[in-house]
């Protein structure tokens, strides 16, 4: 089946011609397909969809987005607006709502700002859209969603039905277990802030024909942030918040997906992380110099050139992960990832806060469910022992201190049933709380069954639960 015109268009385009001759060549084992054969036969166009906005506020399409709304929950935008007053609100005016939809004369309200610290530094910028615009553009994306993920590249699976990080993470291992052990690790700066409007709509107007719905994406768009009570114009970039911008961040990486693929490559694809799997580091800098032209030259982004590389997988990170090698590679907690980890532990272990123990634990319990839930892929068991006795020292650390005098020590000590003799001489110890914590007299008197009976949870035994299962 030959191209679409609008995929030849592109390989004329100076960044496409250079991926044709200069990526590398498909390396794939005996017997897989040749260089020659690699390139896949693109589907014929999609059917283009006339009447997408009466489809996007039928009342079962609507009622799945109001209730996805409300699970997700989150904070107010601009208006103040919480979730649980949602329902309320469109009993009274949903019909005014949907007449302006229909019409193309609704218009979005600004997103508000918000600021995330970064783990690495500097700071995230994300929108949050009122409560309202977050229920269209829900509505949006499922009817949108159907007509442009099945054609999405298998590589992709960043925010799509039935695929995870963890599926990413996974492919990646596949890659370099296969033989692929040079990874081209592309990070796009500031990738939802300078997403170019023109560039995504043409792309989002090769399937989508109802111009009322590109005109209220590019409402969406253009709806701009409220920063100090001053509504600021946004003339680039998609918020990061609302539930729209994933898929169009998909449709706009789509391209580079399909232009990979075609060059016969390995790769993983997670929204804006986008790692490439080569044979050897000539091959990588080849890939990475035409990934660079493409993703500057067609689709006006902007590559971080401090935080990509050319390098071996497990001295890079994917998605929190990084890799231990062997003829069965694993999949290991990135150092920063561990980084983050002990910081946050530290915080919610801070000696110097006067949180009671009770709370103290449920708040770390919390943490660590929620931490654990996502990073259990990692086959390193040991890893979460270690983590768990380093807890359960800050935690011995922070009691010594709110002890604080040698006979309350004593007096806690004997409760928990130490003898006199190793409860004295722990108590009128001189030394910090640190050093304090490690002593045999407080392991033995605040050990693992002390902590198990206060419902600390242990990563290790959750992490063993959880792969069994």
């Amino acid at each position: 089946m030959a191209r679409s015109q609008d995929a030849q268009r592109q390989q004329k385009t100076p960044e496409g011609a250079y991926l044709r001759e200069k990526a590398v060549k498909p390396q794939g084992t005996a017997g897989g397909p040749s260089a020659s054969s690699a390139q896949p036969e693109r589907p014929s166009p999609e059917p283009r969809f006339e009447a997408l906005l009466e489809q996007m506020v039928e009342r079962s399409n609507m009622l799945a987005a109001l209730k996805r709304v409300e699970r997700n929950g989150g904070s107010p935008g601009v208006d103040g607006m919480e979730t649980k007053d949602l329902r309320p609100y469109l009993r009274q005016h949903w019909e005014r709502i949907r007449t302006e939809l229909l019409n193309g004369t609704y218009e979005p309200q600004p997103v508000r700002r918000v600021e995330i610290p970064k783990p690495q530094g500097g700071k995230r910028l994300l929108g949050v859209p009122t409560v309202l615009d977050r229920l269209i553009q829900q509505a949006l994306s499922q009817v949108l969603t159907p007509i442009f993920d099945p054609n999405f590249s298998e590589s992709s699976y960043g925010f799509r039905p039935g695929r995870s990080a963890h599926d990413a993470v996974r492919a990646a291992r596949n890659h370099i277990e296969e033989g692929f052990t040079w990874v081209v690790d592309v990070d796009l700066a500031q990738f939802f802030d300078r997403v170019n409007h023109d560039v995504l709509m043409a792309r989002v107007a090769r399937k989508v024909r109802d111009k009322r719905v590109l005109r209220l994406i590019r409402r969406y768009l253009e709806a701009g942030v409220m920063e100090g009570g001053v509504k600021v114009r946004t003339e680039e970039g998609t918020p990061q918040g609302g539930p729209l911008s994933p898929l169009l961040a998909n449709i706009l990486l789509d391209d580079l997906d399909k232009e990979l693929e075609s060059r016969g490559h390995r790769f993983a694809r997670y929204a804006d992380d986008c790692n490439v799997y080569v044979r050897s580091k000539r091959a990588g800098e080849r890939v990475m110099q035409g990934m660079r032209r493409l993703l500057e030259g067609r689709l006006k982004l902007k590559v971080n050139e401090e935080k990509s590389a050319v390098d071996r997988p497990w001295k890079r990170k994917f998605l929190g992960f990084s890799f231990l090698p062997g003829k069965r590679v694993r999949i290991r907690l990135a150092p920063k990832t561990k980084e983050r980890f002990t910081a946050k532990i530290r915080e919610i272990t801070n000696r110097t806060r006067p949180l009671a123990p009770n709370e103290r634990i449920r708040r770390l319990n919390a943490y660590l469910g929620g931490w654990l839930a996502y990073f259990r892929l990692a086959e390193t068991p040991s890893v979460f022992a270690e983590m768990d006795q380093w807890i359960r020292s800050r935690l011995r650390m922070c009691l010594w201190k709110q002890w604080k005098r040698g006979r309350t020590r004593y007096r806690e000590l004997r409760r928990l049933g130490l003898n006199p003799g190793p409860a004295r001489k722990a108590a009128w110890m001189q030394a910090g709380p640190w050093r304090a914590a490690h002593t045999p007299q407080m392991h033995k008197a605040l050990g693992l069954a002390y902590w198990q009976a206060q419902g600390l949870k242990s990563l290790k035994e959750s992490y063993e639960s959880t792969r069994s299962a």
